[in-house]
């Protein structure tokens, strides 16, 4: 998927468990141009993880650069976690809420076009469009993301 969309640019994705990243390989680190925080709703400790990781975050890069991806929407019963409690986060930060059932194939190459089409957005790949007009940009399919969910 990555090489599909890569074209003229070159994408590298790192993960991390949690935030801060070791400082002992910062000067090799490549510039960060979004950083997706992944919930899982089935985990209490997934929660946990993502809000001791936001402090670590300069505040500049919730301009646009941040967003929260959440899996597990689907299946309520099992949820650790209250939906309201990730939405009240991602409208405390002005991120992007995204919802994707990564447990499934189609889903999951979508999710990942779509995170990689904010990305180049947000890089400055995309001419005329910037990661400070993202999320407005994205309230229309947020909206309908949510209702897909509930």
């Amino acid at each position: 998927i990555i090489e599909e969309c890569e074209g003229t640019a070159k994408i590298q994705v790192h993960m991390a468990s949690s935030l801060p990243l070791p400082s002992d390989r910062e000067c090799f680190r490549p510039r960060i141009d979004l950083i997706v925080f992944v919930l899982s709703l089935h985990s209490k400790y997934s929660l946990k993880t993502v809000e001791l990781s936001l402090p670590h975050v300069d505040a500049s890069f919730f301009l646009g650069k941040v967003c929260f991806l959440v899996t597990g929407a689907r299946n309520e019963q099992n949820n650790g976690v209250h939906l309201d409690t990730v939405k009240k986060m991602a409208a405390t930060y002005h991120s992007p809420l995204l919802f994707a059932d990564l447990e499934v194939k189609c889903f999951r190459v979508s999710m990942a076009q779509r995170l990689i089409r904010i990305l180049q957005i947000c890089a400055g790949h995309v001419p005329g469009l910037s990661a400070l007009n993202l999320l407005s940009m994205m309230k229309g399919s947020l909206d309908l993301s949510e209702q897909e969910c509930d």
